[in-house]
């Protein structure tokens, strides 16, 4: 009898970790998309927030288009 317990014991533990297994493979599976999304809004808060410190020591953007009239107004100036 105690032969029969120690294997069924032995088959229950066996069938427990080969669930917990599947079941962190699933949650990996799972959870891999949703960070990717999570490390692009991580390095575009970063980027603002850079952007935001460099304003405030004084540098400025300026975009490399300018329309013909505003460009016109400056030199006026």
């Amino acid at each position: 009898m105690a032969r029969h317990t120690g294997l069924f014991l032995y088959h229950m533990m066996r069938l427990i970790l080969t669930r917990k297994r599947n079941l962190n493979a699933m949650m990996l599976v799972i959870l891999v998309p949703l960070l990717s999304g999570c490390w692009m809004a991580v390095a575009a808060g970063a980027g603002a927030y850079g952007g935001y410190k460099m304003k405030e020591k004084g540098y400025t953007v300026q975009s490399p288009i300018t329309k013909e009239g505003k460009r016109s107004e400056k030199n006026k100036e």
